[in-house]
């Protein structure tokens, strides 16, 4: 029998906090829980709201998987300005929440992520194979899955094996997430290209990056900021979740660059 999915699907929004509104969204596999060793400090400065995206975490699947639908559904659940900080995937989506409603996002964060995360060409990133893999090991083993990519995640890190185990744990504390919204979000990372759009976004920017990232490379992050000039940080020794390898210097960094605007 067909599941059915909702046409009002519930989305789950953990807000904490007192300040001017902070949405936080989360990459591919993951929840609104991976940013929980950053709350007790941004949530003495921020009111934030912890999003989990559309079939992850607690939140029901939404039948239409694509980008702006995705934006429209976080929207109609979400304050009417806030600063939209989004990891990986998740930043994909801040982006084109920034696109479809400018008035409604003060500051864009953009965390690890890229307006388009395949290689191809003269552009660097994420090899189409190894999206096409993870396609096709969803089917065979998802749990499996999801571990060889938060691996590649934290893979370069000095603390790679720490990384791993943060965001292992973080994803258990909540559901697993749903089989659709997982081969849909690989999807989303498959195919979206922002590139000709960026120059269309007339908001304060800011940009996180981990220097030894392998999802988006350093070649890719000097060529984004070619496209779209922001306030660049990137932390050096980091990977792809500088927010957890780097938790504390993170956390001063994102304050001090929404503080200027």
């Amino acid at each position: 029998m067909s599941e059915q999915i909702s046409e009002a699907p519930y989305l789950h929004v953990e807000t904490i906090g007192k300040g001017p509104d902070l949405v936080m969204l989360h990459g591919w596999g993951l929840n609104g829980s991976v940013w929980q060793s950053l709350t007790a400090l941004l949530s003495q400065h921020y009111t934030l709201h912890l999003v989990d995206l559309p079939g992850f975490g607690d939140s029901e699947l939404l039948a239409d998987y694509q980008l702006p639908a995705l934006a429209s559904h976080l929207l109609a659940a979400l304050p009417e300005r806030a600063i939209w900080l989004g990891w990986s995937l998740g930043g994909l989506v801040a982006t084109q929440v920034a696109l479809m409603a400018p008035h409604r996002v003060s500051h864009l964060v953009l965390v690890a992520s890229s307006p388009k995360f395949v290689a191809d060409g003269q552009w660097p990133g994420i090899k189409p194979e190894v999206l096409q893999q993870f396609q096709t090991q969803l089917k065979q083993n998802f749990s499996r899955t999801l571990e060889r990519f938060l691996a590649i995640q934290a893979m370069g890190s000095p603390t790679a094996r720490d990384d791993v185990k943060a965001l292992k744990q973080q994803l258990m504390a909540r559901r697993d997430p749903h089989p659709l919204a997982l081969s849909s979000g690989l999807k989303l990372l498959e195919t979206v290209d922002l590139r000709s759009q960026l120059a269309d976004l007339n908001l304060p920017i800011s940009r996180f990056y981990g220097r030894l990232d392998a999802l988006v490379p350093a070649a890719a992050q000097s060529l984004i900021n070619e496209l779209c000039v922001g306030n660049d940080v990137c932390f050096s020794k980091a990977s792809h979740a500088p927010f957890i390898s780097h938790g504390e210097l993170f956390v001063a960094a994102l304050i001090d660059r929404l503080g200027k605007h």
